[in-house]
């Protein structure tokens, strides 16, 4: 594929992202309109996703799309997605955010993962996260893999959680020995994985 080809695919696949972000706020904007509620949509492009944010002065009046740890958001997520992939015929990946709530909850998790990496390096101890859906485990992990260390995914839904491996553990699992643990799921992986969980659990 010569570069102009591929620089042509990549605005293909732009523009595609964006036309899901277009289709996404239309119907949630006539969701807004049904539930009397006032918000601003704002549509993005990011890691490779079409992402869509709902925002509001008054954040407060958007607390019942978000829900408890975010239940609705997840499941007004799927629901646009599933409004995407009716109109274009593909599954959608797009990213959902409410009043701000997913980027609160990366915040978060982002200094939860290195409060875990840093006792890790003091007790030399793997780090056992609490249950996360895959956006949240998604997160961890790329906090970890910046910091130079690994991690994977254990359990099954609703218990799967991030592990922060101990140096000896890591080194075994990329080394493949026969007796390393199952092999860490790299960010990459992650997404992967976050699109099969979507379809089996809702993510």
């Amino acid at each position: 594929m010569s570069e102009t080809s591929g620089k042509e695919s990549g605005k293909d696949r732009i523009t595609q992202l964006e036309e899901e972000g277009e289709i996404a706020a239309d119907y949630l904007e006539e969701l807004l309109d049904i539930a009397d509620l006032d918000g601003d949509i704002e549509i993005d492009v990011e890691n490779g996703r079409a992402s869509v944010a709902v925002l509001a002065d008054d954040t407060n009046s958007l607390t019942n799309l978000v829900g408890e740890n975010g239940e609705v958001l997840d499941a007004l997520q799927e629901l646009t997605r599933l409004a995407v992939q009716t109109e274009t015929g593909e599954r959608s990946r797009l990213m959902l955010d409410v009043a701000g709530f997913r980027q609160e909850r990366r915040e978060e998790l982002q200094v939860l993962t290195l409060e875990a990496i840093a006792r890790l390096r003091l007790t030399g101890r793997a780090q056992h996260l609490d249950p996360m859906n895959p956006f949240e485990r998604k997160v961890c992990h790329d906090v970890v893999a910046k910091a130079g260390l690994v991690s994977e995914s254990e359990g099954m839904d609703p218990h799967r959680h991030v592990v922060i491996l101990a140096l000896t553990d890591a080194n075994e699992a990329v080394s493949g020995s026969p007796e390393a643990p199952e092999a860490p799921v790299a960010p990459e992986e992650e997404l992967l994985e976050e699109t099969t969980e979507d379809q089996d659990s809702q993510e």
